[in-house]
């Protein structure tokens, strides 16, 4: 039965590789399907370090904890550069690049995939030595192409994770470039990643029970859920989307290929992501059409230009963190729920800054600092009329 389970999941496997290729016009036999994203990640930053020696990664601080956990667990060290506020993505004229960095992240933030600074990022780390890796957690299965249509990172991460466009709680996809110019990496990378061990028993339990966990959670006292949520988590029975020992600097366990019902579930949802881009680039299209000219607010202009990209977050930057939260919160009191992404930097902000290396000079992250402090991110897994009464409510606060 054993036998069979394994072989089982590695056809799951084979399909959501097939499907993310037949998307994105690459190979199957150049995807390779993780438990999470962040450890796929893991693997590649590993070998890079063991290949390449010890270094930094150049990264931006407007990310998820989660998203820089993989540089430290592998023993190299983030080097924070600015952002554009055109992209809230590392701006290519900013970075940091002498022969110490052994990477560059290009993060597509709240989904923006933004091509013409994707392609000067990705010559620059080329031109310095450095692979490039791209993080498509909000854009599953889009990523940023070369002037020949070609996908132009060495490595591509796709998360399928909790918040994200499928939002099935666990699972990721690693892309590796056959025809990336640091060979010697991709090759390895693409080896380990190929021979992980499928996720054990334990873990493969907790991602089945994580949804029902958090409906209860949900239906709880909110200090009553908080207690609840961390008494299991201690207790290995609970795994949290971001665990203190991440939010610390450390991953919890060791890369995995995801379980059956992860597959499974993952197998679902990317066989309706046509459906769910569609939806979500309706309401961007909503946001672009109602929002650009309101006093006070600017939008990244890699949002609002080009064709309509089904964000999975859509933007603002306001006068002050004040009127940012006043925004959320009347889009909250509408009926639709909305946060800060990504306040604080390094969301859900970190336990320990010395161990992420968060720099107390602060003269070289002026376009990141003013986006931490200004943003306001407007739902988009709403539908259009919905995303009418966001602008509404929107309008109501920045008008005022």
């Amino acid at each position: 039965m054993a036998t069979f389970d394994r072989a089982a999941g590695k056809n799951l496997e084979q399909r959501i590789s097939g499907l993310l290729a037949r998307r994105t016009g690459t190979a199957e036999s150049d995807w390779y399907c993780v438990f999470k994203a962040r450890y796929g990640m893991r693997v590649a930053f590993d070998v890079i370090r063991e290949l390449r020696g010890e270094g930094f990664v150049v990264t931006q601080l407007l990310t998820c904890c989660t998203a820089v956990d993989p540089v430290l667990a592998a023993g190299l060290v983030p080097r924070y550069c600015d952002i554009s506020v055109d992209t809230a993505a590392l701006d290519p004229r900013a970075l940091e690049l002498d022969e110490c960095v052994r990477a560059v992240v290009l993060q597509h933030t709240y989904g923006i995939v933004d091509e013409a600074t994707s392609r000067e990022l990705a010559a620059r780390a080329h031109a310095a030595g450095a692979l490039v890796i791209e993080d498509c957690a909000h854009c599953v299965g889009r990523m940023a192409l070369d002037e020949e249509g070609h996908p132009l990172a060495d490595i591509s991460i796709h998360s399928f994770g909790i918040e994200k466009v499928l939002d099935t709680l666990y699972g990721g996809a690693v892309w590796v470039n056959p025809a990336s110019p640091f060979a010697d990496v991709a090759a390895e990378v693409a080896s380990r990643l190929g021979s992980l061990p499928v996720a054990g028993f334990h873990l493969a339990l907790l991602a089945r029970m994580n949804r029902f966990q958090l409906r209860v959670f949900g239906h709880l006292p909110r200090p009553v859920a908080h207690a609840l949520r961390r008494g299991l988590s201690s207790a290995g029975l609970f795994d949290p989307a971001v665990s203190d020992e991440e939010r610390r600097g450390g991953l919890p366990y060791r890369p995995l290929r995801p379980s059956r019902f992860v597959c499974e579930k993952v197998l679902v949802a990317l066989k309706g992501l046509g459906r769910v881009e569609d939806s979500r680039a309706a309401v961007t299209a909503v946001y672009r059409s109602e929002l650009p000219g309101l006093p006070g607010v600017a939008i990244p202009a890699a949002a609002v230009s080009g064709d309509v990209q089904p964000l999975l977050k859509f933007p603002l930057l306001v006068e002050g963190t004040e009127l940012a939260d006043r925004v959320i919160e009347a889009v909250c009191s509408a009926g639709y729920f909305t946060s800060a992404w990504y306040r604080p930097e390094l969301t859900p902000g970190v336990l320990d800054e010395a161990a992420y290396h968060v720099p107390a000079d602060r003269s070289g992250l002026a376009a990141n600092d003013r986006f931490v402090s200004c943003v306001a991110t407007l739902p988009t897994n709403i539908d259009v009329a919905g995303a009418r009464r966001v602008c509404e409510a929107v309008r109501s606060v920045v008008s005022s």
